[in-house]
This record gives C-alpha cells, structure tokens and sequence, in this order.
C-alpha cells in the first residue's frame, strides 16, 4: 500500500481534523524510537485520557516508497496522536503530512531534534537546526498541505554552542512560516562524538532557555522537554510554558500517568486501577491477534511495553517475569496478564 492517495477506511477527513474537540497539548509522551509504536500508545491511552501521544519517528522514505499502513495505521483508542515526520524535502514532507492527516492524525510533528548520526546522514534531525530557512519551507509546504497542526521539535542548540541567539532566531525563522507550537528539548545536540543516550544525558539541561523562548515569543505555544519525571517538576515548569512532554519516566514507570488527567485536566474520572489496565487490553489484544494471527503477531511485541506498570510494588519482579517468559508468551493467551496481576495480589 505505497500510493499516496490510499486513505485508511477507518477514518475520514472530517474525523481526523480533532484537535478542537481536546483539551490541549499541555502533557505529551515523546516519540521514542522502538518503544511509542502502536501498541505501546494503546497501553498508555489506557492510563491517561487527555495526555497527547506521539508516534515514533517515521521518515518521509518511508512513506512515500514503502509500506504506508505498516507505518501509519493506529487505533482510534490512541487520540489524540501526532505523526512524527523525519525529512527534509519540503515536498516529500507535504506528502507524507497529507498521508498522515488521511489516516486520522491530530497534528504532524518535524523531527529537528534527534542527533544521531544515522539521521544525520540522511540531513534530517538536529542537524537541520543549521539550516533554518529549509525547515520554515519544510513547515510551510506541510502547512499548506493539511489542515491539522503542523508543529516542530528540537533541541537548544548544536554541539557546544549555548548561544541563545541560535535557538530564538531558529524559532522565529519557522514561526515566520506559520508554525505555531515547538517541543523544546533543554538540551543541546552534539552531532559528533556522542551517542543518541549520550545526547540525553551529558548535554546539561537549560530549562531556563525554554523559559525564555517562552517570555519572548508569548503568542507561541512551548512545550518543554527533557528529564522530567515527576508530578511536580511537571507543575513547575507549567508555571513558565504552555506544556510539559514526558519521554523514558513515562516508559518506564507509566503508571505515573494515573493521576495526570485530574491534576492537569481538571478531569475528576477516577483513572483505572493497575489491574483494570491490563484487563482494558485483553481485547484489543485478542483483535490484534484475530487479525494477525499467532504468526503474524507476536505477544511480546505487546506485553513488553507493559513490563514497567508495576513498579515499585511488591511482586512487580514475579510479574515482569511472567509476562518475559518466552515459552508462555508464544501460546498466545492474553489470559496472562490476569495471571500476572495475579501473582502481584498473592505477593501483596
């Protein structure tokens, strides 16, 4: 399925343009390479209600030459979502965004901030901070292309320079092109020398920069990124910006997210209880497989973003067993996750 004209049947135009209908991109979990797919959205939508998801980087390649629902398809549990596109052809990207809003995304993200040098090669990610009169056309011919937001992430700068000069005047070049909402992750990129775990952690992070961009560009809608793990770092920097993303916490410990459409929604819906979570995805489970089939779907390409949904709790260790053990994983019962909390209540 590579022509770019083939919509997905589960959506409409009309559906997908919802971004009024939410409350606003004031929590969001990053897109995270091998880890935000599909299935790992569904989970966490079960968790949080109102928290915006991201997909995993997907390049324009991919798209435009490759397997479109492969890449694109997504379950209508997962709204809102964003699209994240990585590229750098302005055309390609108009393509791809178009594809992403026939699919039913709520907004098309452009990656400007991964440093790997895997992207690099292909001149997108971070690097493209150097050049950016290229993002604004990149920005402009998506903006033109859809009707859904078209919003931009990056870094604070390249390598060793923290000029704040670099970063404002990269923002206010893409602003010129109509963009109206940057993902800022208070890090620099260090494109040479540093692995992509490296560039999360040794670059020091200048939440005040954000901060800043934020005072000076009032109308702009900032979000922040970038090592924030609990309720109250969120809360603090929702003092200074319009939005909070969250990316490994959320992955690792996500039922973190339980408390986040109450305390920064206003939403008073109890969330759902640990197990509740595991029993919302029994059927989505037993669909996929249905759909799939054992061969075609493995179990564990599922229950491994699960495996972080206990921690901290006594038993949390027999459950992340259970739901790693190969030979019960390749029956393909969803059954086990009962089973697991199971083991957790017989350890409480």
């Amino acid at each position: 399925m590579n022509d770019l004209n083939q919509e997905n049947p589960a959506f409409s135009y009309e559906n997908s343009v919802k971004k009024n209908i939410y409350k606003g991109r004031r929590l969001s979990i990053a897109p995270m390479m091998d880890w935000t797919d599909r299935h790992c959205r569904v989970f966490h939508r079960q968790i949080t209600k109102h928290t915006w998801l991201y997909t995993e980087m997907v390049t324009t390649g991919a798209l435009v030459y490759g397997d479109v629902e492969r890449h694109l398809r997504h379950d209508d549990v997962e709204h809102p979502v964003a699209l994240q596109l990585g590229g750098s052809d302005p055309a390609d990207l108009a393509k791809s965004a178009r594809l992403g809003e026939q699919w039913g995304y709520d907004e098309i993200n452009l990656n400007c901030g991964c440093p790997s040098e895997r992207v690099q090669k292909g001149a997108f990610g971070a690097c493209l901070m150097q050049e950016p009169q290229l993002v604004a056309d990149c920005v402009k011919a998506m903006r033109d292309a859809v009707a859904i937001d078209v919003t931009v992430k990056h870094r604070i700068g390249i390598d060793y320079d923290e000029e704040y000069g670099f970063v404002r005047d990269f923002i206010g070049t893409i602003a010129d092109a109509g963009c109206q909402t940057f993902i800022v992750h208070a890090r620099n990129a260090v494109l040479k020398g540093l692995s992509p775990k490296e560039n999360r952690e040794i670059p020091p992070l200048r939440y005040e920069v954000a901060y800043r961009l934020k005072r000076e560009f009032p109308d702009l809608e900032i979000i922040i990124n970038g090592g924030i793990k609990t309720d109250d770092e969120i809360a603090t920097h929702l003092q200074h910006v319009d939005g909070v993303m969250i990316g490994r916490e959320a992955y690792h410990n996500p039922y973190v997210m339980a408390g986040w459409d109450a305390r920064f929604y206003g939403d008073a819906t109890p969330p759902k209880s640990r197990e509740q979570v595991l029993e919302a995805m029994i059927p989505y489970i037993r669909a996929e497989l249905d759909r799939y089939g054992p061969l075609g779907l493995r179990l564990n390409s599922i229950t491994r973003h699960m495996l972080g949904l206990m921690a901290g709790l006594p038993g949390a260790r027999g459950y992340r067993q259970l739901l790693s053990d190969s030979r019960r994983l390749a029956a393909g019962d969803p059954e086990l996750l009962l089973e697991a909390a199971g083991r957790l209540r017989l350890a409480a």
